[in-house]
């Protein structure tokens, strides 16, 4: 039984472009479902993707991380590809992406934006791609190269145990750090980008949405690395608390006394709240790591992708009989994949 393919695009306004990335699918992936997952379109976005032969759903509540919850939720396969619906990525490599699942087998395959057309990427994009991936690799440790990709392929235990929390753009970002926490095994595939077709505006927005990902980026950092974000605001708070009570414990050494009994008190206040601050890392660490395993758990209870094995082929008779003893044995070599 071949494994089942289904591709999800979401889009909003894409009626200049949503016909040819169903197109361009369908030519790729002959034997994939694809979904169009309608988020609010106000044009013809519908109609250009039912005439393409997609079929249509819809996600009222407007974000990309509204449709990823949605479709997610709804959607099985062997394999689930994501892309956007304008036309800037090279839906015909979907192919690629889907064999590289399977081949590895991993549990993401990531389509890492290569530019092919000058202004495909605008300057504050390109800038802020950098920071936010730089971002989570010295938090989260990892060599992505291209963490706000919206070219993505998955697997089925990848889908079933992702929470999908967000609800706008960073959802790219949660995914990443979904890879990274349960180490589920992740490649790249380099992909051509290119920019919109006439008359395709981008939703993005440079600022609002970057420091809507920065802060997602934070919190994340605050859920998944508590031991860490706690240790650097403790270190910040006993470093008040040293400015304080430093010069008190002068005083002290050099004349038995303390004449500045408020101060001192205050620092000591400080240095106790910083050591709580501390303990609390330490212990939402251990409940992290309980809720990771349960993570661990729920993903291990998916199989992993896999294509059907080939018919075993048929032994010759000589093989199958009982060896004879003082007579040359024959072999069977065995080939991988």
């Amino acid at each position: 039984m071949e494994p089942t393919i289904a591709c999800v695009v979401p889009c909003h306004n894409e009626e200049a472009a949503i016909g040819q990335v169903v197109r361009d699918l369908r030519e790729a992936l002959p034997t994939a479902t694809i979904y169009v997952y309608d988020n609010a379109s106000t044009d013809r976005t519908v109609e250009v993707a039912t005439q393409a032969g997609a079929i249509v759903r819809h996600e009222p509540r407007k974000g990309k991380g509204n449709v990823i919850r949605r479709a997610f939720a709804d959607v099985d396969a062997d394999a689930l590809l994501l892309i956007d619906g304008d036309d800037t990525y090279d839906a015909s490599r979907a192919g690629d992406l889907v064999d590289a699942l399977f081949d590895g087998p991993y549990d993401q395959v990531l389509g890492a934006r290569r530019q092919t057309v000058d202004g495909a990427y605008r300057p504050g994009h390109a800038v802020g791609n950098r920071v936010l991936t730089g971002a989570v690799r010295f938090l989260f440790g990892n060599d992505v190269t291209d963490m706000l990709s919206g070219y993505r392929v998955f697997s089925r235990r990848f889908v079933k145990s992702f929470p999908a929390l967000s609800k706008e753009f960073e959802t790219e970002t949660e995914m990443t750090v979904h890879a990274l926490n349960l180490r589920l095994p992740t490649v790249e595939v380099p992909v051509d980008f290119k920019d919109r077709p006439a008359g395709s505006e981008s939703k993005l927005r440079t600022y609002r949405d970057g420091w809507r990902i920065l802060r997602v980026i934070v919190n994340l950092a605050r859920r998944e690395r508590p031991a860490l974000v706690h240790t650097v605001i403790a270190a910040l708070i006993a470093l008040v608390a040293l400015v304080l009570g430093v010069p008190v414990i002068g005083d002290y050494l050099r004349t038995g006394t303390v004449p500045r009994f408020p101060t001192a008190i205050l620092a000591a206040a400080i240095m106790t709240i910083a050591a709580l601050v501390a303990l609390m890392g330490y212990l939402l660490e251990s409940v992290q790591h309980m809720r990771q395993e349960q993570s661990r758990l729920a993903y291990l209870s998916l199989a992993a992708p896999s294509r059907p094995a080939p018919a075993a082929a048929h032994l010759p008779p000589a093989a199958t009989q009982e060896p004879v003893l003082g007579q040359p044995q024959p072999t069977l070599q065995q080939h991988g994949r």
